[in-house]
Formats: C-alpha cells, sequence, structure tokens
C-alpha cells in the first residue's frame, strides 16, 4: 500500500473485519456443551483468583476479588 491507501477509516476495517467473520451455526447439544464449558472454566478463573496465596496474583485480582464479594484480608 502506498501513502493515501496506507491509512483506513475506521468504517473500511468494521466492513473488513464483518467480511471476514464467519457464523458458527452450533445444535442445541453443542450450545450447550460450550456454555457449561464457559461457565466451569469461569468459575475456576473466579477461585483461582479468590483464594491465591500468591501475592502477585493476590494484587493482580484484588478488586475483582472486592467486586465479587470474597474477603482476601
Amino acid at each position: 500500500m502506498s501513502g493515501h491507501h496506507a491509512l483506513m477509516s475506521i468504517t473500511e476495517v468494521a466492513l473488513l473485519a464483518e467480511q471476514k467473520i464467519a457464523v458458527i451455526q452450533l445444535d442445541g447439544t453443542k450450545r450447550i456443551t460450550t456454555a457449561v464449558f464457559a461457565a466451569v472454566l469461569g468459575v475456576f478463573f473466579i477461585y483461582t483468583a479468590a483464594f491465591s496465596q500468591s501475592m502477585t496474583l493476590h494484587n493482580a485480582a484484588h478488586d475483582t476479588r472486592h467486586a465479587i464479594a470474597t474477603p482476601c484480608h
């Protein structure tokens, strides 16, 4: 790309991204499986952050701990 054509507007970027997005059709069983997997993964991350004894992870997740009403002190 040269000079003038190197920059794209936000609208052009959005249209290009929209063209590249593939729609994935999931049947009922796959939707439930995906939802359960996402929920289990989310709970794992929340409990890992909430009950970690590592100071680095503790500090990184400090506000999240308070937001979900998990004591951390």
